[in-house]
């Protein structure tokens, strides 16, 4: 027997029951979310929140970026608080062995939205952290693929946050502001008026963030970032990476040429800081923000006083300064102190690091490193 027409009775039937009110009243129209469709198209009256978690319901996180400075050592900072499976690494380079053993790896593509929502909901992910950027020197001599990763990615992140309803949190920077905002301090809301490609990236994340947020309910929050400084990644292209250079030239020839005048003062933060403030918003409770984007500090200080820090246990350091315009450009249109009044106000944002306790746990740690490669 044919089931052609068994098709069409149903097919009728269930056009019947969906056009057809229930219980003789009167039917309602429920805005329904589809996936793929932007929120932008979602009415205003939606709302998205975060999912909240008990102590035995860990979040699952996605780091984008992860092969950067900042994603690896978060991802183990996470894995030890969620789990290891409950952490998820990924990037778009070929991840070093130690990375891709100790705990989950995914390529994913900020620009490829299909696959990065794919990744979303395979992966069950509750909390995106979204790492992925080209830094300002960097962006500078390309500008096309920052405009592309840093924002055109961020828009594919923001929508695809808001439709499975996560916890998103993006990076900002010293570099979303300009020569015209308050330099020191630096105050959380001042103008922005960056110079660069990355920093004006940087204020459209914020704000988009923050339209999202209170269009939306996205549960966005940001901090922004000093200067990094970490023993575990090379110096990527950054304006403030010579006070990262500054630790592998000492260890490695003793002489550390300096793209950046002495006197050129700049916020700065020890990576195990910077690491625990992204932990410690991310558990923040949302009634405790009184704002989406804070200020994070530690200390502030020249290539000149870095190099008399270092010099006092390494005094046959040499120092010069051959200062790139470009990057000397750059740094003398960022803050050179912040003011971070509010994140420790508001959820109790405390830095432990210090410059003296920055230059001891990096020249420790590089020596332990130059050790154990001798060694091998």
């Amino acid at each position: 027997m044919s089931t052609m027409p068994v098709i069409r009775t149903l097919t009728r039937a269930a056009k019947h029951v969906v056009q057809s009110p229930c219980c003789g009243c009167q039917t309602s129209v429920v805005p329904v979310r589809f996936i793929g469709v932007s929120p932008r198209q979602v009415p205003s009256d939606a709302s998205f929140h975060s999912v909240s978690f008990t102590e035995t319901d860990h979040p699952r996180v996605l780091i984008t970026g992860g092969l950067g400075q900042l994603g690896v050592g978060l991802a183990k900072l996470l894995r030890k608080q969620f789990g290891k499976n409950n952490v998820i690494l990924s990037d778009i380079r070929k991840p070093p062995d130690s990375v891709f053993y100790s705990g989950p790896f995914i390529y994913s593509d900020i620009l490829d939205y299909k696959n990065l929502r794919e990744i979303i909901v395979n992966n069950r992910i509750t909390w995106l952290i979204h790492y992925s950027a080209l830094l300002s020197a960097v962006g500078e001599a390309n500008v096309p693929l920052a405009r592309a990763v840093n924002i055109t990615g961020l828009h594919n992140i923001l929508d695809i946050a808001a439709e499975h309803s996560l916890r998103l949190f993006v990076p900002s920077t010293i570099g979303a502001f300009g020569p015209t905002s308050p330099r020191n301090p630096t105050p959380d809301l001042c103008i922005q008026r960056p110079r660069t490609i990355y920093g004006v990236s940087k204020v459209h994340a914020e704000l988009m963030g923050e339209y999202y947020h209170y269009r939306y309910g996205l549960d966005f929050r940001c901090l922004r970032y000093p200067g990094i400084i970490s023993a575990d990644t090379q110096p990527g292209g950054g304006t403030t990476d010579y006070a990262v250079q500054i630790f592998h030239d000492a260890m490695k020839t003793g002489k550390f040429d300096c793209n950046l005048k002495p006197d050129t003062r700049l916020p700065m933060m020890y990576i195990d800081d910077c690491l625990r403030a992204t932990l410690e918003v991310l558990e923040a409770p949302a009634e405790a923000l009184s704002m989406r984007t804070y200020n994070i500090n530690a200390m502030s200080f020249t290539p000149e006083q870095l190099a008399e820090e270092v010099q006092k246990h390494m005094p046959e350091l040499k120092v010069s300064y051959s200062v790139d315009p470009v990057r000397q450009g750059i740094a003398d249109s960022w803050p050179m102190d912040f003011d971070d009044s509010n994140a420790r106000k508001d959820w109790g944002w405390k830095h432990e690091y210090d410059l003296p306790e920055l230059v001891t746990t990096m020249l420790n740690l590089l020596n332990t490193d130059s050790r154990l490669a001798r060694v091998n």
